[in-house]
C-alpha cells in the first residue's frame, strides 16, 4: 500500500507541483493538499492533478492555536503519513507541531537565517555556500532536526542566478527526504 501524504501550501505552488510531477502517483497518494490563501495558485495544482483541497482561510481565525486546530482536525480526518509544508507560510503553535508528523522545506542552511527572507539573506552573508535544509516541524520556528540538505556554491552567481538554483535545488531536496521519510 502507497504511504500518504498531506501538502501545505501558501501561494504558486512550485513544490506542491514538483511533488505531483515526480512521486504521484507512482511513489506516494497526496491525500489532501490545504492551503491557508484561498487565492494561492496551487489550488489549480491541486484541481487539475484531482488532489483533494482543503482551503482554511488563515485571516478568518482570531488566533493561531485557533487556525492550526482546524488544519490538524482536517488533516486527522486524511490520516496522511506524512504532512509536507512546500511553502506554507505561517508560524505554526504547538497546537499543531506537537500533533501532527510534519516536515518543512526552508531556503538556506539551517540553522542559518531562519524566518522569512532567507534567500536574500543568504545571498548577503559572506558564507561561501548557501542552500536549503528540509527539517522536522518543531514548536521553534525553522529549529526541527534537520533530515537533509543541499549546498551551493555562491562565487560568481548574481542575485537571480542564486535564487533560481535554490528554487530549483529545494525542489530536489523535498522529494529526496520524503522518499527518505517514507521508503
Amino acid at each position: 500500500m502507497k504511504k500518504k501524504i498531506a501538502i501545505l501550501f501558501s501561494g504558486k505552488g512550485t513544490n506542491f507541483a514538483h511533488i505531483v510531477n515526480t512521486l504521484y502517483p507512482q511513489e506516494f497518494e497526496i491525500v489532501v493538499a490545504l492551503t491557508n490563501n484561498p487565492d494561492a495558485e496551487g489550488i489549480k495544482i491541486a484541481k487539475e492533478a484531482d488532489i483533494p483541497l482543503e482551503v482554511v482561510d488563515s485571516k478568518n481565525f482570531e488566533s493561531r492555536e485557533a487556525f492550526d486546530a482546524v488544519v490538524v482536525q482536517k488533516l486527522q480526518h486524511y490520516k496522511p503519513d506524512l504532512t509536507v509544508l512546500a511553502g506554507f507560510m505561517r508560524i505554526l503553535t504547538p497546537v499543531f507541531t506537537e500533533t501532527v508528523r510534519a516536515i518543512n522545506l526552508h531556503p538556506s542552511l539551517l540553522p542559518r537565517h531562519k524566518g522569512l527572507h532567507a534567500i536574500e539573506k543568504s545571498y548577503d552573508d559572506d558564507y561561501p555556500k548557501g542552500g536549503v535544509s528540509v527539517h522536522w516541524v518543531s514548536s521553534e520556528l525553522d529549529g526541527g532536526e534537520i533530515i537533509l540538505q543541499k549546498e551551493i556554491l555562491k562565487a560568481g552567481l548574481d542575485f537571480e542566478a542564486y535564487d533560481n538554483k535554490i528554487r530549483t535545488i529545494e525542489k530536489e531536496a523535498l522529494a529526496e527526504a520524503i522518499r527518505k521519510i517514507l521508503s
